[in-house]
């Protein structure tokens, strides 16, 4: 899609949908009736109407993407938002709506695992995200946080009267806070997701179920 595309349908980049929609209609009305007359004016509406349909169609299908895209993140803020209120069966179904599940579909669906304490399925959903994400740091951290639980409830299990290892000290993080940026909302994207309240979910559930005190 260009702004050719627009110019062509006589429209703005800002015109809304129902506009585009309308101006498409009109034209291809016009062309439509054009195309029967004789000579070079009949064989330049046809020619217009094959470019109007391939310029309308490449707007509708960048605008759909694009609202796609606003509509998961919108979506995810939503289930952000679930999750801090505990609501975590809202936050499930949610998320099950989802036809495309990305990388951050899987986090977020770890998270719900976490709290839920189905941790070894919450470990699996990490292991997704990762794979379909692998330089995403907020993934790896949180994977990494996993694993030392993991590790540390293991060694707690086989000796319980053990003093806390470094595995359970470097859990000891500062957890969550109100003040942090959430995920979702307006301009955020999921490239600048490192600052989702999520990452810090996994922060604030590690400390509190880790055994520190």
């Amino acid at each position: 899609m260009s702004k050719k595309d627009y110019e062509l349908l006589g429209v703005s980049e800002d015109a809304s949908d129902e506009e585009i929609a309308a101006r498409y209609r009109e034209l291809k009305k016009k062309y439509s009736e054009e195309r029967f007359l004789e000579g070079e004016a009949g064989n330049e509406a046809a020619r217009m109407l094959n470019r109007l349909d391939t310029a309308y169609n490449a707007i509708v299908t960048e605008r759909g993407e694009r609202h796609t895209t606003e509509d998961a993140g919108a979506a995810y803020a939503q289930v952000d938002a679930h999750i801090r209120a505990g609501r975590l069966n809202d936050a499930q179904s949610v998320l099950d709506a989802f036809n495309e599940r990305p990388a951050e579909w899987h986090y977020l669906q770890s998270a719900v695992f976490y709290k839920k304490n189905w941790i070894n399925e919450s470990k699996k959903q990490l292991e997704i995200a990762m794979q379909m994400d692998p330089s995403n740091e907020k993934y790896k951290s949180a994977y990494t946080k996993l694993k030392d639980k993991i590790e540390g409830d293991a060694r707690r299990a086989e000796n319980p009267n053990a003093a806390p290892g470094a595995g359970q000290n470097a859990q000891a993080q500062p957890g969550y806070s109100e003040e942090q940026p959430q995920m979702g909302g307006s301009g955020l994207c999921e490239s600048c997701a490192s600052c989702c309240v999520c990452n810090l979910l996994f922060n604030c559930c590690l400390n509190t179920c880790c055994g520190c005190r």
